[in-house]
Formats: structure tokens, C-alpha cells, sequence
């Protein structure tokens, strides 16, 4: 045997798993040749051998994965101990803001912030029961933070779900009371760590009362018992479960959710009422049988502090409401108060607009004698074509008499003031007749009574004009003037009502108001936008088609640091053509039509009248060169919030758009630009809009009363609409 084989009188280890192949060797027999061994090694069995690159990946991971949790580890002590529990941040001690005029003059300020503070044992169980159905149903059996709801909320917000809150109520306690709203990392890692101490340090009770006062709702109320004051006129102690979740339901969104303020919310917040109540039977807090019987409790009308009498508080609200729709101030940030807001109002013309409203409205009140005088509401706005900014508002007669603003307010139809669109759109698109002709001031449609329209495939549509009254064969421009229904409606139909829609969402009427519908029906004014919206939209089209979305704040600062505002470019939102050609038929309506009443202003001018349905409301909405302005008188009861039509108020049979409303117009502009000279409108007209020939004479119109009243979403005609010819001058439409 060589000696390399290695031999040995010892046997070999015993090795169960290669019994049946081995037995020991009598080293007395000769060595086996190289081939017979060869032979053994391929006879026995063979057994898996274990890698050893997959013992070192599962090495390698599994320190890694102790590396990892070891870090984690090491990150959170550290966190828990540099992370000390702060002193209660501003909000918590919130201070007034600050509101100034254009020119820096006072214009408000919001007074002291509304918290009462009570013990935990003054709110009622089930007042405290909807609070976590509304915010955290596990609070008394979970840990003061949820790691799995943060991340689902965190992938949540990440995936396109929307931005979604994975706090518990002990977090949301500390970023209402020590922390602060902003939406950064530091901010959420404080949070966590300052959870779980004040989750060790302080019992579920005493979380629960500190949340319940420190909580915001809305109406300047911090905490729950200023909230039932605000609301309910009440002590927290005498709320009822009902009044109880619409509170808890207000945490969600304050504003959004108080059906007083924004009654267009009203089926939002009640669903949302109802998930707290459902949630309260489904974790056993409430019986189904008084789940069923419970109703939904209308907060009182808001009485806010007397420092916002009369318009100042009107203007701080639709200040507020437009820093926080911007994005530029939360909510919760703005009410902790601290800032300092520089608005785009101008005192001169505030206070033009406030007397020009009393002169013509408010001293003629007299509901003893006439009883629809307390239905009276008035709403204005006034906003500057070249920039987009609101110079003045007027939101109602006293703000803590009438707490909803009248100038921002969206609940009431526009009625005809929509029609120029109408014909704004028509030019913009370049639309023809259904004979084919195009459409210009000058061409003539058919404006008899409940004419049906021609080329709608939808339901069937044939409005009735103002009275019922027939006037035949009539020009676009004399239609406008008179506000002829039936040939508005086919025009629409002619544009395309989506094109109309369009043009109007495009001169600045908000896409999201309610009714405006790609329909015939959209001509006739039944959208539903507040004097703003609609003065914003006015002022595009004496801009020459030029929109800027309106602005209301030009500087914000808070603590010597000033705030990012969204930038104050314009776009072309029509032609000039169409905005001009449309100009110059307003400009018809001030001067012979329905809003003669403007006249009083002293320059030239264009404007449109409208009335809403049942007359429960009726807008002027006019401009000159220099400022556009709507002014809108709405009828509402002021014991049911209910409207109401506007029919002997003023001691008139009917209230019209060129009536009070145009009056004040007239005044307000004639003031407000006293001192600066008047100006011509500079128009570039639509071809087919400046030749004139004479037109014969047409017929009066039949079935109009001696004196017809102002026009309705209905139908409308101006006094003495059947006196005079409703057929002008005409140009000769070019291709006629």
C-alpha cells in the first residue's frame, strides 16, 4: 500500500447514514486497486450537500436584520430621550389677527380667541362617546400612537388615495396643544415620541379633557363647551347626544361642516352626522332604537363677537375663507391667531358701496308697512378688470345681525346676468344660426313666446318670455336689451350649451356651481354664484377678455416673517373680439334697455339685469373701464332661512334688477371714481358688428302688459319694454 493512502490499525468512525455501503477492512488482505475503489465510491448512495453561498446569504441577512433592529432600537431610545414634552405652543394661547385696509389703515380685528375649559366630568358621556365614534373608536384600549394606522395612512396619502391621518386622539391632543398643524417629518416624529410620554404620564381621562378643550370648531369656539355655546346657545352639560355628534362631526372640517355658514354643505355634513351616530350603535354606545328616533339638530344662526359689527366682520370672513381656500393658511393655523393681513379693499370705496346701499335699500325699509320688507337681503362686489382684486364688499346689513355673507354666499340663481356669456361664447366659437348665419349683434332670431328650439336632440324646451310676450322677428342686440328668453335659449343651442359652459367657467364663473348645466336651460341664468363669482366674470369681459382670478389679500405676515401668495398673472379667457362685441350690447342695455337706472353713474357703462325664479332675487351687474361691480338683492326669512320672493318690498309690486339693484350700482360707481375722468370703452369689434343699415320698423311686441316688469330665469322685459321697438339699428351680417 502506498504510503500516501494514509493507512491505520484504528477503524474508522462508526456512520449510521452509510451503514449498508461500509463494513471495516481486514488490513491483512491486500489494498484494493485504484479501480475497485473508484467502483465503491460510485456504488454508494449519494447525499445532498448543503451549499455553503445559502449558509452565507442567510448569515448575512440575518445580521443585517439584527444591524437593523438594533438601530431602530438605538434611534427610538434616543428619540424618547432628547424629545422632552414642550410647553403649549401659540395656538393653545392664541392671539387676535390683524386685518388692514390696501393703504395699511385698520380694518378689523378678530378679537380674543372663544375657549372655556371644563372638566372632563361636565361633558356628557355621550357627548365624549361621539367624540371618539367621530375620531378614535379604540382610544381607551389602544396605545396613545397606532404605528399600523400611521403607515396606512402614510400609504395612503403616498398612493393617491387622498391625504389621510393615521393620528389617535392622544396625538392629535399634542399637535393641537404642544406642537403645531404643518405637515413635515420633525413635526411627526415630536408627535410620536411626546405620545407615548404624555401616554405614560397622564390617564385617558385627562388626554380625552384636554383634547375635548383644546379642539377647534369652527366659529372661533376652541374646546367643546365654547363650541355648544357657539352652536346651541347652551352649556356643554345640556347637550343631547344629537347635538353631541354634530359637534364631534364639525372636528373633521369646521367650516366645510356648519350648515349655517355654507348651507350648499348642508348633505355632507348630515352624512357625515350620521356615520358618528352609526358608529356609536356599532361599538354598543348608543341603542338603535334611539338611533332611529334621533333628528338632525340645526345649529343656531352664529352670534359672533362685536368687534366684527357691521361690515367688518362681513370682510374678515371672506378674507379668512379665502386664505384658507388658497392654501395659504389652514384653517386651525389662521384661528390661533398672530397674523397680520393686508387686504386688497380700499376704505373710499368700502365705504362708498356701504352708504350707496343704505341711501337705496336700508332707509327705505319699512316692514310695517310692507311686510316682504324683512325678506330684504343685499349683496355687492366690486373688482378691478386690470388686476383681479376685490376693492369693496358688502356682505349684509350688520354681521352680527346677519351672519351669512350676502357677497360670497352661492345659493341664489343669477337669472339673465348669465346671458352674455351666451353671447360671448357665440362669438368666441364662431357659431352660426341654424340657418347657417353667423352670430352678431345684428341677427335677427324669432323671439315668439314658448317657441320650441330648434336642433336640441335632448327633452324638449320652449321657455316662456317675461309676461308671455311675443315680439317675432328680433335682433340679438334689442333680445339682449329687452332680455327675450326665447332667443337666448336658441342661441345656446346654436353655441352648443357645453360651449357656453365652458365660456363661462372661462371668464370666471366657478365650474362647481350648482345647475350649471350643458342644457338650453344654462342661457336662462337657473346656476346659482355668489356677487363675486359673478363680478369676477363681469370684470374679464371689460378687460377685454383678460381673467384674473380675484384676490383679496396682497400681504400676510406673522412674527416679522411674511407668507407666499399664489402669483397675480392673467390669461386670455376669450377674445377681445368676443369680450368687446359683448361690451358693446351691454353697453345697449344701460342706455335704452332694462338698466337705465345705471345711467346714474356718469360715464359710459355696460350692464345686465336678471331676476332669479319667483323673484326671490334680482342682480345689476355692470362695469365701466375702470371697475365692475354686481350688486344682487336677495329675499330670505330670517326665522327659517328660507328664500323668499321679493313681490311688494320697497313698496314696489316687484323688485327688478333695474330697479334698487341698478340703482345702487349707479350710485356706488358714480362715487367710487369720483375724481377721475371718465373713459370710453376701447372696442375691437367682431366682423359683421360695425356696418349699419336701417331695419323697418317691427310690430310691438303682443301680449306684454303696458309697464312689463323685470325678467325672470323664466323670462324677463324691461318697463316699457311694450312701447318700444325691439328691433334697433341693424348691422349687415357679412355671408347674410
Amino acid at each position: 500500500m502506498s504510503p500516501s493512502s494514509g493507512t491505520s490499525d484504528t477503524p474508522r468512525p462508526f456512520r449510521p447514514d452509510r451503514e449498508a455501503s461500509w463494513e471495516p477492512r481486514d488490513p491483512t488482505l491486500p489494498s484494493p486497486r485504484p479501480d475497485e475503489r473508484a467502483e465503491r465510491r460510485r456504488r454508494r448512495p449519494r447525499h445532498p450537500r448543503r451549499p455553503g453561498g445559502v449558509r452565507r446569504v442567510l448569515r448575512t441577512l440575518f445580521g443585517l436584520l439584527l444591524l437593523g433592529t438594533l438601530l431602530l432600537a438605538g434611534a427610538f431610545a434616543a428619540g424618547y430621550l432628547l424629545v422632552e414634552i414642550p410647553p403649549a405652543n401659540a395656538a393653545a394661547v392664541a392671539q387676535s389677527n390683524v386685518y388692514l385696509y390696501r393703504d395699511g389703515s385698520p380694518l378689523a380685528r378678530d378679537g380674543e380667541v372663544n375657549r372655556e375649559n371644563v372638566p372632563l366630568d361636565h361633558v356628557p358621556l355621550t357627548v365624549r362617546r361621539a367624540v371618539l365614534a367621530a375620531e378614535d373608536r379604540d382610544f381607551h384600549t389602544s396605545r396613545a400612537v397606532d404605528p399600523k394606522a400611521m403607515l396606512r395612512a402614510a400609504w395612503n396619502t403616498v398612493t393617491g388615495k387622498g391625504r389621510q391621518s393615521g393620528s389617535t386622539i392622544t396625538q392629535q391632543y399634542v399637535k393641537n396643544y404642544y406642537l403645531g398643524q404643518e405637515q413635515t417629518l420633525t413635526r411627526k416624529a415630536k408627535e410620536f415620541f411626546i405620545s407615548i410620554k404624555l401616554g405614560r404620564e397622564k390617564s385617558k381621562d385627562e388626554i380625552l379633557e384636554g383634547y375635548l378643550n383644546t379642539s377647534y370648531f369652527g366659529r372661533n369656539a376652541y374646546g367643546v363647551q365654547a363650541a355648544a355655546r357657539a352652536y346651541y346657545g347652551k352649556d356643554v352639560e345640556h347637550l343631547d347626544t344629537a347635538e353631541g355628534a354634530y359637534l364631534a362631526s364639525l372636528l373633521k372640517a369646521p367650516s366645510a361642516y356648519d350648515v349655517t355658514t355654507h348651507p350648499e354643505n348642508r348633505a355632507t355634513a348630515v352624512a357625515r352626522w350620521n356615520y358618528v351616530l352609526d358608529g356609536m350603535v356599532g361599538e354598543g354606545w348608543l341603542d338603535p332604537a334611539a338611533r332611529a328616533a334621533a333628528r338632525f339638530p340645526a345649529p343656531q344662526t352664529a352670534r359672533p363677537a362685536t368687534a366684527l359689527s357691521g361690515q367688518r366682520g362681513y370682510l374678515v370672513q371672506a378674507v379668512e375663507e379665502y386664505l384658507t381656500d388658497q392654501g395659504i393658511i389652514d384653517e386651525k393655523t389662521l384661528a390661533g391667531g398672530g397674523f397680520r393681513i393686508t387686504t386688497t379693499l380700499e376704505p373710499a370705496k368700502q365705504d362708498a358701496l356701504v352708504q350707496s346701499v343704505e341711501d337705496q335699500v336700508t332707509s327705505r325699509l319699512d316692514p310695517a308697512r310692507a311686510p316682504a320688507d324683512r325678506y330684504v337681503r343685499v349683496g355687492a362686489a366690486a373688482v378691478d378688470p386690470g388686476t383681479g382684486r376685490v376693492l369693496a364688499l358688502y356682505g349684509g346689513i350688520d354681521y352680527t345681525q346677519q351672519y351669512v355673507n350676502n357677497a360670497t354666499r352661492r345659493d341664489y340663481q343669477v337669472g339673465s346676468t348669465f346671458k352674455p356669456f351666451v353671447f360671448t361664447a357665440a362669438v368666441q366659437s364662431g357659431a352660426q344660426t341654424q340657418q347657417g348665419l353667423p352670430i352678431t349683434p345684428y341677427t335677427l332670431y324669432d323671439g315668439t313666446n314658448r317657441r320650441p328650439v330648434e336642433g336640441w336632440n335632448g327633452t324638449p324646451y320652449d321657455p316662456a318670455n317675461e309676461d308671455d310676450a311675443s315680439y317675432g322677428e328680433i335682433a340679438v342686440g334689442a333680445a339682449t336689451d329687452l332680455s327675450v328668453n326665447a332667443v337666448y335659449a336658441q342661441m345656446a343651442v346654436d353655441v352648443g350649451p357645453a360651449d357656453v359652459r365652458r365660456t363661462a367657467v372661462a371668464l370666471g364663473v366657478p365650474g362647481s356651481t350648482p345647475d350649471l348645466t350643458a342644457s338650453p336651460s344654462i342661457a336662462l341664468g337657473a346656476a346659482t354664484a355668489s356677487v363675486l363669482d359673478m363680478a369676477a366674470a363681469y370684470a374679464t369681459l371689460a378687460a377685454h377678455g383678460r381673467h384674473g382670478t380675484y384676490t383679496l389679500v396682497t400681504a400676510v405676515t406673522r412674527g416679522g416673517r411674511e407668507l407666499a401668495l399664489p402669483g397675480g398673472t392673467t390669461r386670455q379667457a376669450v377674445s377681445r373680439e368676443a369680450a368687446d362685441t359683448t361690451t358693446s350690447i351691454l353697453r345697449s342695455v344701460v342706455e335704452t334697455g332694462t338698466g337705465t337706472a345705471a345711467q346714474a353713474a356718469g360715464r359710459p357703462a355696460a350692464g345686465k339685469t336678471g331676476t332669479a325664479e319667483d323673484d326671490k332675487a334680482a342682480w345689476f351687474a355692470g362695469y365701466t373701464p375702470e371697475l365692475a361691480t354686481v350688486v344682487a338683492l336677495m329675499g330670505q326669512d330670517p326665522e327659517t332661512g328660507h328664500q323668499k320672493p321679493l313681490y311688494g318690498a320697497l313698496g314696489l309690486p316687484r323688485v327688478s334688477g333695474g330697479g334698487p339693484p341698478a340703482a345702487i350700482w349707479g350710485q356706488f360707481t358714480r362715487n367710487a371714481l369720483a375724481g377721475t375722468p371718465a373713459k370710453d370703452f376701447d372696442l375691437r369689434l367682431m366682423p359683421g358688428a360695425e356696418e349699419t343699415t336701417a331695419v323697418p320698423p317691427a310690430p310691438d311686441a303682443t301680449g306684454a302688459p303696458e309697464t312689463a316688469e323685470e325678467e325672470q330665469v323664466t323670462g324677463e322685459a324691461g318697463p316699457g319694454a311694450a312701447s318700444r321697438d325691439p328691433r334697433p339699428t341693424r348691422t349687415t351680417v357679412r355671408g347674410q
